[in-house]
């Protein structure tokens, strides 16, 4: 049995980001050195060296005060724990807050019957808000849960002595009933937790919906006594090599090969692609994607965690995990802000009773005032809600961002490289002239064709599929392959051949402007010339960064007459040609240390520029190793054009933290004084905590629907 070095659980009750603080201090404490935790989505990733024990990681999880769910999400039916706690308040505070008004039946005054009203209410409350207090004090991480517990047992506290010490006295009794003040307290905190629950669910739909693109049944067909027969399976039950049916309307259960007949597939949901796409026999099909159109027999290839889709969305949702520098400097304010609000609420009570001479009832509502409406909740929420609108957005769109890191720094981006071969052309390359200095053009074609198999670059990968069927095969005892030049073989001959760009050619040999030249036994043999179309969008793409300000740079490995030709048409200001992985390497560090630098390649041969960049962005035909390739992924293979809704949705979703941030600072910095100064009731102080969490939240989901355009 192998070891578990990585687990994602699920932990339900942190409603801030202090609270997540309490469970990483916790964990951290326990002994886990990587721990990540998402308040937002209730999810705590562990990886360690040693292996992770569950039942540990559930211990130290209700030490901290919170419920540990396990490791797979449970769909449950029927209402939330916190809507249930919020509907079981609400029949008892609603009577309380009668009394207050007019022409309200005498008996609703009456202090024993507040207090019985609002003894389940406080005890729920004083459970629910102490747990988590208490397990966020043991860990030195005080959250929002201490600022709600003290707020609301000090007025139930208040009212219950000076009821007791004043017991007969009807008209005393009058001066201590806040019991009304405690029950909603509790209540509206219960309130605001409800719609923060609901609203969060809203900001992670998308990956939400990629999830269920993974479950479904699929018609498995079988082989038995000469007769196929067909059973409905499960998707997660299939096992690599199952053959399966599917025809229009049915979802692919997972990565595989098309082996009989022909389809028209929906790859929207993975890959943004609005139209669907053609697939034939041996066409690979991703898993999650939609028939469109036609019927045919699928060969599973992949399953379980190693499918595109899966890699998807657990890329996704560690990014969400991930925090950003603006989201560090929130979670730094919201570490001191609990203790802060606790010195500015004994300060208040102090100031008012003892200096202005306030009574003490009033003394004591104005500093629960502060204690209520201080909640740092808006803070926490201010970032996680943006980031996974904005990730999740962009999955659905076919663009990955690798952390939450790389969709803030793809905003403060100043400069852009290309690469040109396949990401600024097509990468759709043929042979326009082969030109044959000595030698047979046919021996020649069949040394290209064998020799270009050994190397991993598109421009080789495109030379054999145009010359495969048309040559043959030539075998060589060795081959190696010289980075930025090209590849020197032996063949059972024991002749040599040089096959590479102009950089292969010794000092007596005049460079003309072909890309491939073929030398046998250091004479040239042939000049090779290959032509490539500029890609639809890449025009629009470079217009659109140019009008941002942003400056773009052209860094190819290709001749430079050809490079500028490229550039001239497309609008690029600078271009640096001829130049090996190392020199683009050194240009793209040059770049970076200068000012912040996107890098746009293909993700394999620039990978160590796409590495060094301050983000790479990868274009990619959603393979595994494209995925893991760059910090940005644009699964579109044909969509250049994607980028520019990239760049977009990072500065829309760095925008929107910063709005949200702004608004639950400004909220904090006026609503404290107002509530000091005692300008605030504190079951108004209640109300507009929760406001502030609806604000910030809805800022979030107006961006999921927001026009970016």
């Amino acid at each position: 049995m192998s070891e578990l070095k990585e687990a994602t659980v699920l932990v339900e009750g942190m409603t801030c980001s202090s609270c997540a603080a309490g469970v990483n201090r916790a964990l951290t404490k326990g002994g886990y050195s990587a721990v990540n935790v998402s308040y937002a989505t209730g999810e705590v990733f562990l990886s360690d060296v040693k292996e992770i024990d569950l039942k540990r990681v559930e211990e130290l999880v209700k030490k901290a005060g919170f419920e540990y769910v396990g490791t797979k999400k449970i769909e449950k039916q029927g209402l939330a724990s916190i809507e249930k706690k919020f509907l079981f308040t609400l029949p008892f505070t609603i009577p309380l807050l009668l009394h207050m008004i007019p022409f309200a039946p005498a008996f609703l005054s009456n202090p024993m019957v507040q207090l019985v009203l609002s003894l389940p209410v406080m005890l729920l409350g004083m459970w629910h808000f102490g747990k988590s207090a208490l397990g966020s004090l043991r860990n030195g991480v005080p959250n929002m849960d201490v600022l709600i517990f003290i707020g609301s047992t000090s007025a139930f506290a208040y009212s219950l002595v000076g009821t007791i010490m004043n017991w007969g006295d009807a008209a005393a009794q009058h001066q201590y009933l806040f019991f009304e003040t405690s029950a909603t307290i509790v209540t509206l905190v219960f309130l605001g937790n409800v719609i923060e629950h609901r609203s969060v669910r809203q900001t992670t739909t998308a990956i939400t919906e990629l999830g269920k693109l993974q479950e479904g049944l699929a018609d498995k067909v079988e082989q038995h006594d000469g007769h196929e027969h067909v059973e409905r399976v499960p998707f997660n039950q299939l096992k690599v090599d199952d053959i399966v049916m599917v025809k229009t309307g049915d979802s692919i259960p997972s990565d595989g090969i098309l082996v009989k007949g022909e389809l028209q597939i929906d790859e929207s949901m993975v890959t943004g692609e609005s139209l669907p796409v053609a697939k034939g026999v041996e066409a690979l099909l991703i898993g999650g994607t939609l028939v469109a159109d036609g019927n045919g027999l699928v060969r599973i290839t992949i399953v379980g965690k190693l499918t595109v889709l899966s890699s998807i969305i657990e890329m996704v949702k560690k990014a969400q995990m991930e925090k950003p520098s603006i989201q560090r400097l929130a979670d730094k304010v919201s570490g001191v802000f609990v203790p802060v609000v606790l010195g500015i609420s004994a300060l208040t009570f102090v100031l008012a009773h003892f200096v202005f001479d306030i009574s003490l009832q009033q003394s004591i509502m104005q500093s629960v005032a502060v204690l209520v409406i201080s909640c740092p909740c808006a803070m926490g929420l201010a970032t996680p809600t943006a980031v996974m609108v904005g990730l999740g957005r962009g999955a659905k769109e076919g663009i990955l961002y690798k952390g939450a890191e790389s969709i803030e720094n793809l905003s403060k981006v100043k400069t852009v490289v290309f690469d040109k071969t396949g990401t600024l052309t097509s990468g759709d390359i043929k042979i326009g002239s082969f030109n044959v200095v000595s030698g047979v053009e046919e021996e020649l074609k069949n040394v290209l064709f064998s020799i270009e198999q050994h190397s991993s670059h598109p421009i080789a990968w495109a030379i054999v599929e145009e010359l495969q069927g048309k040559s043959k095969k030539v075998e060589f005892t060795s081959v190696q392959e010289e980075k930025g030049k090209g590849l020197i073989g032996k063949d059972a001959s024991d002749n040599e051949w040089k096959v590479g760009s102009f950089k292969m050619l010794d000092e007596s040999m005049k460079a003309t402007d072909n890309d491939i030249y073929i030398l046998k036994n250091g004479e040239l043999a042939a000049e090779v010339s290959l032509t490539d179309k500029i890609r639809e969008d890449a025009k629009d793409l470079i217009s659109y960064l140019n009008s941002k300000g942003i400056e773009t740079i052209m860094l190819s490995g290709d001749r430079k007459r050809k490079c500028e030709l490229v550039a001239a048409e497309l609008g690029i200001k600078s271009v640096f040609a001829e130049q090996s992985p190392d020199e683009k390497l050194k240009l793209i560090e040059q770049f970076s240390d200068e000012q912040p630098t996107a890098m746009v390649g293909d993700g394999i041969n620039d990978a160590p520029a796409l590495t060094r960049a301050t983000v790479g962005i990868s274009l990619s035909n959603a393979t595994q190793v494209a995925i893991n390739a760059a910090s940005v992924v644009v699964l579109d293979k044909g969509g250049i054009g994607k980028i520019k809704e990239a760049f977009q949705l990072g500065h829309h979703t760095v925008l929107t933290i910063k709005q949200n941030l702004f608004w639950a600072f400004l909220y904090n910095t006026l609503a404290i004084p107002v509530a000091a100064l005692g300008f605030l009731n504190p079951m108004v102080a209640a109300f507009s905590m929760a406001f502030s969490d609806v604000v910030v939240i809805g800022n979030s989901v107006r961006f999921k629907f927001k026009k970016i355009g």
